[in-house]
């Protein structure tokens, strides 16, 4: 009985994690190796009470903390309750001729994680968001007014800058190391689209994914913070008081003819964009057309809901403390918050230049709603423009580059996917 008891309380999560820290003491390792797992458990705590107390982006950072949480509990390799193997997608060993997925493996020895992550590794869970926020976007305001996509594609200017910084990041501290590939997976957080992040980083930098998921979701929760001082300290009071015409009824033929055109152009000209581009599309056909609804109610609810805590419960279970405990991952943080205010400086600096070219007819603050990050984005250029002037609504003018920048995010997306995959 005796027996019995000592070999229970040697199999528990206390004797794992005592064991870790012992072996990683003993063997001269630092004191983030030593403490990893429960600096880990508190990085996921507190990723939760931002996400359930603080609301920030709670649909995929409570999903993704919960992920970390489970990923780094302390338990014994051979006890069979890991859920969350690293190894089977990054480690060459333990892949067919090294560089494919052992599908077979993963099946006979992962955990419950491993097998979500299939999704994620295989692309398939951000295109199916992006189906379901096609289906909650309104294009109406960006076909009224085409020159709004400029905007959008301004407002991509952090995303390129921030990816000459993250190489010459790497360049000057080897111990970070950052290539090409990382450059361009971290540069992506600048379009403030989550999906479109994890994307481009599970195939280009899957090392890096929890880190560059949880700086894109944290820094689009923290877009009401980060953009007002960058809004104010680029425009006037003269501009930010300009109330613009309201926009003109869009048809509903023009509703239906638009995802298709703008599926077909992206095809021809990025075709690494289409996976993502053409499902946001088909979302936005099903609704506009009118004649699916059932089709509608599913992709925006169920599989919506769905694949989103299959996304961030898996992308959140990869941040293992040995690889996001790393000089790597306070680099992406901070380059990260770089990218988010380029950005919006960049759709601001071409807002201000429609501004001029328009003779003052263009209120600058809507080239702010330039990043992705629907309606966030949008609905704080209408608050900054409406304290400077009461009876300006703006929300539906910064709605259309706020469309035009997830397809903007999208397309580059696609460009670092056809130059670097």
């Amino acid at each position: 009985m005796l027996d019995a008891f000592i070999g229970f309380l040697e199999s528990t999560g206390v004797a794992a994690l005592i064991n870790s820290m012992v072996e990683a003491a003993s063997s001269g390792k630092n004191f983030l190796e030593i403490m990893g797992t429960p600096l880990m458990i508190i990085i996921a705590c507190v990723l939760l009470y931002l996400a359930i107390v603080k609301k920030f982006e709670p649909l995929l950072l409570l999903p993704i903390a919960f992920g970390i949480l489970l990923s780094n509990l302390p338990m014994f390799e051979n006890s069979g309750s890991i859920l969350m193997h690293n190894e089977f997608f990054t480690d060459p060993q333990y892949m067919i001729d090294g560089k494919y997925l052992d599908v077979r493996k993963i099946f006979a020895e992962g955990g419950l994680l491993d097998i979500l992550y299939l999704g994620v590794k295989a692309g398939i869970y951000p295109p199916l968001i992006f189906l379901g926020i096609g289906i909650m976007t309104d294009f109406g305001p960006l076909i009224a007014n085409p020159k709004s996509i400029l905007l959008g594609a301004a407002a991509q200017f952090g995303v390129f800058l921030t990816f000459l910084g993250a190489l010459a990041l790497g360049a000057a501290i080897p111990s970070i190391g950052f290539d090409v590939k990382d450059a361009a997976s971290i540069g992506i957080i600048g379009g403030a689209d989550g999906p479109t992040a994890i994307y481009v980083t599970k195939t280009l930098s899957p090392e890096l994914l929890p880190a560059i998921a949880i700086a894109a979701y944290s820094y689009m929760a923290l877009i009401p913070v980060i953009q007002p001082p960058i809004m104010k300290l680029v425009t006037t009071k003269k501009e930010r008081m300009v109330v613009m015409e309201q926009l003109r009824p869009v048809s509903r033929t023009e509703r239906i003819l638009f995802p298709i055109i703008v599926t077909i152009v992206v095809a021809l000209i990025v075709p690494d964009a289409v996976s993502l581009v053409g499902m946001l599309m088909l979302g936005n056909l099903i609704k506009e057309s009118g004649v699916v609804d059932r089709l509608a109610k599913t992709a925006e609810n169920g599989l919506m809901n769905t694949i989103t805590i299959f996304l961030g419960l898996t992308v959140g279970a990869t941040a293992k403390a040995e690889t996001f405990l790393t000089p790597a991952t306070l680099g992406i943080i901070l380059l990260g918050l770089i990218a988010f205010c380029f950005s919006t400086f960049g759709g601001l600096v071409f807002g201000k230049i429609m501004y001029k070219c328009t003779g003052g007819k263009v209120n600058p603050l809507i080239g702010s709603a330039g990043v992705s990050a629907v309606p966030m984005a949008a609905r704080v250029s209408q608050v900054v423009g409406q304290k400077e002037n009461p009876s300006n609504f703006l929300l539906m003018h910064a709605m259309g580059p706020n469309v035009a920048g997830v397809i903007g995010s999208a397309v580059a997306a696609g460009v670092f996917l056809a130059m670097f995959a």
